[in-house]
């Protein structure tokens, strides 16, 4: 039996474990990440369909909000790397049912003269709400996303002692459902920015999310797409963990954690390979993977065991995706009334009402398929690398429940035909695509957990922001610190704090969590959000 041993192993080389890896190797950790695929990246996946056409498609992971703004973008020169990226100045339309267009830009004031268009009372809105949130998002909620998370008690404590702490608890209050209905009049405004809250996968419904909507507003933080692909993202990570002495080894598939007097010493691999580690074992994969699978019952306390069957997924996260390739990029008729539609990045359509997510969300809970609400982008349009010359890509999402009709698999019957009606959806708005499309493909919410496993019921956040599995308690109350019960054991994915989406930041956490741990300077890290909390009261 071959024995390798390193001071850490990484288990999943997801973009979270990577960001880990980095830093960690950075700091002179000997680290090796095992991937049971043969491309690292996790959903930063760029796939060539068909292979030898020239037509590259992001399957899975395409918006990324804000990425560049991120501090282990630059701490680890992820640019330099080939990880470049284009934030287009018309980020987001929704192009109504009346042909109307609601826009967001990079440029505030456009925005604003976009909503007035639809109600003068929500543009104030919108100023109001942005001016008041940019030091909220700047001075709490950035920290806190960047940080390991508090107690609830003792944030709580700590917020309410400045004056922009207490309005973010006052606004944490409602739900996101209440919050906008409450401060906006115009469906479609109401209904566009509830789909943006919707996107991180918050039940609209739940309260003590009604900050979500105005820390959207106010961030600042627009969607990117990466140059080449979202693959280059993964590259570029890649590169950075392997500069740093890091190794990654992939088609290697971990079949158990190793724990000997209460903690992690190393991981057995289905091969039979034997592989030590010194100081930590950290997992980037969801919990019942990482302590039902890999660590098993037997090794587990009862109380252990049911907060990890409890960890909830998300019912409204999956998506169905409709790729296609083009001869033409899509024309849409709303270019009557907004001729700068052709050059918009994300496109939403068959959004007209807030009435619709609730909508939605019964048909999930039913496993029926709702009316369709599509968005979708023509990455071509912006970086023509990713097709032949002259040609184009371009996807729909739609999210639709993982058990169709209460069976998965229905999906594997299923979803040529719904890739139809996606596609005449779709011309209803632009006519062209039925003349230009050369080939399409689908992708059914029962694909993402195949090629995803950590994805489990095609939960692309890897887990729900409901059951209290938020802050602190993400995934669950006893491990919402990047900690896994075990000595030496920690958490650094998605199910962890701050959740999913492409961020990095729960590897970025992790990585301050396991260097404070170990005694090991990181003169990257930022201060503890405790501390940062407390300034506000001193201002």
């Amino acid at each position: 039996m071959n024995t390798h041993e390193y001071d850490g192993i990484i288990l999943g080389a997801g973009h979270n474990s990577l960001v880990l890896q980095a830093y960690l190797a950075r700091s002179g950790l000997t680290t090796v990440c095992l991937e049971p695929r043969d491309v690292a990246g996790g959903g930063l996946m760029t796939v060539e369909q068909p292979p030898g056409s020239g037509f590259l498609h992001n399957t899975h992971s395409f918006y990324h909000r804000g990425i560049t703004a991120l501090p282990w973008f630059s701490d680890l020169d992820l640019k330099r790397l080939g990880a470049e990226y284009i934030e287009p100045a018309l980020n987001v339309v929704l192009i109504a049912g009346d042909g109307r267009v609601l826009e967001w830009w990079t440029d505030f004031e456009k925005t604003v003269e976009s909503f007035a268009r639809f109600s003068r009372k929500d543009a104030q809105a919108l100023r109001r709400w942005c001016e008041t949130f940019r030091p909220i998002v700047a001075h709490i909620l950035i920290p806190e996303a960047q940080s390991p998370p508090l107690p609830p008690d003792q944030r709580r404590t700590l917020l309410s002692q400045s004056e922009e702490g207490r309005l973010l608890l006052r606004v944490s209050e409602a739900s996101p459902l209440e919050f906008v209905r409450q401060e906006f009049e115009h469906p479609v405004v109401q209904a566009g920015l509830l789909f943006f809250n919707g996107l991180r996968e918050v039940d609209l419904r739940c309260r003590g999310f009604g900050h979500h909507i105005p820390a959207l507003l106010a961030s600042g933080r627009m969607a990117q797409m990466c140059v080449g692909g979202s693959k280059r993202l993964a590259e570029a990570l890649t590169s950075a963990v392997r500069e740093a002495g890091g190794e990654i080894r992939l088609n290697v598939t971990p079949r158990k954690i190793l724990v000997e007097a209460d903690r992690a010493i190393g991981v057995e691999t289905t091969d039979g390979e034997v592989i030590r580690a010194r100081r930590f074992v950290a997992s980037g994969l969801n919990p019942h993977q990482t302590f039902l699978d890999l660590i098993g019952e037997p090794l587990l306390p009862s109380d252990l065991i049911e907060r990890v069957r409890g960890f909830q997924y998300n019912l409204i996260a999956p998506l169905f995706a409709l790729n296609a390739n083009l001869s033409e990029p899509p024309r849409y008729t709303a270019a009557e009334r907004c001729p700068e539609i052709d050059q918009a990045f994300m496109v939403i359509l068959g959004l007209d009402h807030p009435d619709q997510f609730e909508q939605i969300v019964r048909h999930h809970e039913s496993g029926t398929i709702p009316p369709t609400v599509m968005w979708g982008s023509t990455p071509t349009i912006f970086d023509s690398s990713q097709a032949p010359s002259g040609r184009h890509t371009a996807f729909m999402w739609e999210k639709l429940p993982y058990s169709l009709h209460g069976e998965p698999q229905q999906w594997d019957k299923a979803r040529h035909d719904h890739g139809r009606i996606m596609l005449s959806h779709w011309s209803k708005y632009a006519p062209s695509i039925e003349h230009s499309l050369i080939e399409s493909f689908t992708a059914s919410p029962l694909d993402v957990e195949r090629t995803l496993p950590n994805m489990k019921n095609g939960d692309l956040l890897v887990g729900a922001f409901a059951n209290g599995q938020i802050g602190y308690h993400r995934p669950f109350p006893g491990a919402g610190h990047y900690r896994g019960h075990f000595g030496g054991l920690y958490l650094c994915g998605s199910c962890c704090h701050p959740g999913g989406n492409v961020t990095g930041l729960p590897g970025y956490n992790c990585a301050q969590v396991i260097l404070a741990d170990l005694g090991i300077e990181a003169p990257w890290a930022p201060p503890p959000v405790s501390q940062v909390l407390a300034r506000l009261v001193k201002r």
